[in-house]
């Protein structure tokens, strides 16, 4: 396991010692910690942890709210920790999107698995993320190429290959990709009309 930046934030002083104290046994390396909820925001922005751990009852905003903000803004997984269970709270944890819930004492044994698994699950779906937006770019990219080749074909009478290797050509005459290209001939066709 490599070096993972982790903030920890928990209301309880001494909660937060012996947590840093095991994370830091671990292997984990603690880059913040604070006791409220919008420090805690403010803390995960500035430091860019790998994962944060807190509290589901911190003063300001409670762990859920800002786990929820956490997910929306795509900063990191969070491991929510709470002193008690009821089944209200893990509904209010899936809202919030977090990626493993634990019920306090945490020890080794649990916390453990439970930030392997975070750190893997937040990596497969920043992945599949990036993956999902090359390929909203590349369909977009090939919407604009049929565009552009429909207007060569109907403006000067080429067939599609001739199109499609007229716009090849002048990518690499002028250095630009095709997409360029196709959208400077959708451009001049628009500002024909």
């Amino acid at each position: 396991m490599a070096e993972q930046r982790i903030v920890l934030v928990d209301s309880d002083p001494v909660a937060r010692k012996n947590l840093k104290s095991m994370l830091t046994k671990l292997g984990y390396w603690v880059v913040g910690e604070t006791g409220d909820g919008l420090n805690a925001l403010k803390m995960v922005r500035t430091r860019q942890p790998e994962l944060v751990i807190l509290d589901s009852a911190i003063p300001g905003m409670d762990g859920f709210e800002v786990a929820k903000i956490i997910h929306e803004d795509k900063l990191a997984p969070v491991v929510i920790l709470t002193s008690t269970y009821s089944q209200g709270m893990v509904e209010r944890a899936k809202e919030a999107r977090v990626s493993a819930f634990l019920v306090k004492p945490v020890d080794e044994i649990s916390i453990l698995p439970a930030i392997e698994l975070a750190l893997a699950s937040y990596g497969e779906i920043v992945n599949l993320e990036t993956k999902l937006q090359d390929l909203k770019e590349l369909l977009e990219t090939r919407k604009i190429l049929e565009k552009a080749k429909g207007i060569l074909m109907e403006t000067m009478g080429l067939s599609e290959a001739e199109a499609f290797r007229r716009m090849q050509k002048q990518s690499m005459n002028k250095r630009v990709s095709m997409r360029q290209v196709a959208e400077a001939v959708i451009l001049a066709q628009n500002l024909k009309e």
